[in-house]
């Protein structure tokens, strides 16, 4: 039990990194998400049901919500449309297109094929099938954290996390920030694919469907990391969101399976993200008012 719901956690964090990126790094509300999981699910299934590869299929995965991210920028950058109706269009039109990358259909089972997650189990030999997953995803998370750190204490990742603090110290730079968004929105909108990709093969088929809610759940994942402890530290950083996606999927491991003393139904899951998303920013709220008391901030 605890097992699934690390090895879920880890695959729902690598989506809760691209969630912070645009979120907290760029201050950018990207709705884009809710269909660029689903493509990057759709992509990974189709590639290996078509026996193109694994790997292969978790790169275009990675590729193809890397653009549908730049798209979304581009729309906002070009047509002066406010960031969460640029993203809103993207996700409206994502879901016709995860359709046809499906062949038409609005699901697609990965049946009787070799997948990442199948032979990881088969390298795990006579461990059990949930810790070897849990060891593997471990290693999976922790590689794509630690590739994020490094690029945020890069040039590029440091112009990249300024920009959403101060965008006109970047433009007196000499930094476009136009590309920058471009950038940022299709590095988080390609992680967001990437974990669709996992999730897919993890459950045993991709749904047209996958991420309705997926930024919600991302942005609660973010805000519980937040609450467990401070820093401005980007290792530290992304190490909140990876616990704050484990924390999120645990409680709704709990609402689910325990909610029926409270009369809670699996169909009342989004409500409780919901609450937990309102709960997380009345509190931020009073933290930060708290702060300004103390230290004598108006």
């Amino acid at each position: 039990m605890i097992e699934g719901i690390l090895v879920d956690g880890l695959i729902f964090a690598v989506m809760a990194m691209g969630v912070f990126i645009t979120f907290r790094v760029l201050n950018f509300p990207d709705l884009t998400v809710d269909g660029s999981f689903a493509t990057g699910a759709a992509v990974a299934t189709m590639c290996i049901t078509n026996g193109l590869g694994i790997f292969p299929g978790l790169l275009l995965a990675f590729a193809s919500g890397a653009a549908a991210g730049a798209v979304t920028a581009i729309i906002h950058n070009r047509l002066k449309v406010p960031n969460l109706l640029a993203g809103i269009l993207t996700m409206t039109m994502l879901y016709s297109i995860n359709i046809r990358i499906l062949g038409g259909r609005a699901n697609v089972a990965l049946l009787r094929v070799d997948t990442i997650i199948s032979n990881v189990i088969k390298l795990g030999g006579s461990i059990p099938r949930e810790w070897t997953l849990l060891i593997f995803m471990i290693l999976f998370t922790g590689t794509i954290k630690v590739l994020l750190d490094v690029f945020f204490h890069t040039d590029l990742g440091v112009t990249l996390g300024a920009m959403g603090d101060n965008e006109q110290m970047v433009i007196s730079q000499g930094v476009n920030p136009k590309t920058m968004k471009v950038l940022g929105v299709g590095l988080s909108n390609g992680l967001v694919a990437l974990s669709g990709a996992m999730l897919a093969q993890y459950q045993g088929f991709a749904d047209a469907n996958l991420g309705i809610g997926m930024v919600v759940q991302g942005l609660a994942a973010v805000m519980l990391g937040e609450f467990l402890f401070r820093s401005n530290k980007i290792g530290m950083l992304t190490v909140q969101v990876i616990l704050g996606a484990i924390l999120y999927k645990a409680l709704m491991f709990l609402g689910r399976y325990y909610g029926y003393y409270i009369n809670l139904t699996p169909s009342d899951l989004k409500l409780l993200t919901g609450i937990l998303v309102i709960i997380s920013l009345s509190i931020a709220k009073t933290r930060n008012t708290v702060g300004s008391k103390k230290w004598g901030i108006k």
